[in-house]
């Protein structure tokens, strides 16, 4: 009698700042199913929860959903599945969350925060597929990033990860994520705009302020010189930042993800460049530097991966 593969069910829930993905899926990281929907900030952890209220019986179905894995944008409780803080959205310090979710669904939850998940995902999937040891970072509203070494998340100690954002530029305080993030990048072209009206990247941003970031591909392609300009700063600071990763940390790649890597090859190749002049020569060039393959599915997929491998550890 031949053997019948059955596939594993299982959910993977991403919470942002901005943005709520849940998808179905299986222990391939698979992604069969997908809803997702805008957070609206104002209605705090109780408005996403109510989101989710709805969007999980309604992807589940019929289906015997056997894991739940969380990539949550925030420090955790990866233990006992509890978020410690959100620094986007009100209303979610210290709530017992996969609890919250057994309660919705009568499955295991695995929990970690969302650039662990992300880094879980390229690893295991992405970019950093059949490396030891793999640096995920991301860069979106905020900065985050995430190690996994030897297939598995590295932990500090509770509720410590591996803030990448929040590491020091200068002693006057200025961090990754205020330079690199892209509320930053958005300032940051709104002041160069501002005193270059007559460049190509003011003028494609002209009409409305906010998500400025979005328009530097654009005018990189055009060979803006406010443009260029700005990108070797971005680089600059991230390799900076970087180069302390590959002293500590060592990794086989770095991998960019998040909203700013839709800039694509000119930041990847920007970064990769500027990186070697930080890093002590013993260990030039450094390691490569790669483009999230996972892109906005990094996380739903890493969430998957991560309900995947919890339940074998069981």
């Amino acid at each position: 009698m031949a053997y019948i593969y059955k596939a594993v069910n299982l959910l993977g829930i991403e919470i942002g700042g901005t943005k709520l993905q849940v998808v179905l899926g299986d222990e391939t990281g698979t992604i069969r199913a997908r809803r997702r929907a805008q957070v609206d900030k104002g209605r705090g952890a109780q408005g996403i929860l109510e989101q989710l209220g709805s969007l999980l019986p309604e992807l589940a179905g019929e289906s015997d959903i056997q894991g739940i894995g969380v990539g949550f944008g925030g420090p955790v409780d990866w233990k006992i599945g509890k978020v410690c803080v959100s620094h986007q959205i009100e209303g979610w310090s210290g709530f017992a969350f996969a609890s919250w979710l057994m309660r919705a669904l009568p499955a295991p939850v695995f929990m970690e925060n969302d650039a662990n998940t992300a880094a879980y995902g390229e690893a295991h999937r992405g970019a950093g597929y059949g490396l030891d040891t793999v640096f995920y970072a991301t860069l979106g509203s905020g900065v985050g990033g995430g190690l996994v070494a030897g297939g598995r998340i590295y932990h500090g100690t509770l509720p410590g990860e591996m803030e990448f954002g929040h590491v020091r530029l200068s002693r006057e305080g200025e961090t990754i994520e205020s330079r690199c993030s892209g509320w930053a990048v958005d300032a940051r072209i709104r002041s160069l705009a501002k005193a270059q009206p007559g460049s190509i990247l003011a003028r494609l941003c002209s009409g409305r302020e906010g998500g400025e970031a979005r328009h530097l591909a654009a005018a990189l392609d055009k060979k803006d010189p406010v443009a260029i300009q700005l990108l070797e700063e971005l680089a600059g600071d991230l390799a900076f930042g970087l180069s302390h990763v590959v002293h500590l940390c060592h990794p086989q790649i770095i991998v960019i993800g998040g909203g700013l890597a839709g800039v694509g090859e000119p930041l990847r190749g920007a970064v990769e460049q500027a990186l070697t002049a930080w890093v002590m020569e013993a260990f030039r060039p450094g390691p490569s530097i790669a483009l999230s393959r996972l892109g906005e599915d990094v996380v739903p997929v890493g969430a998957l991966l991560l309900a995947a491998a919890g339940l074998k550890r069981r």
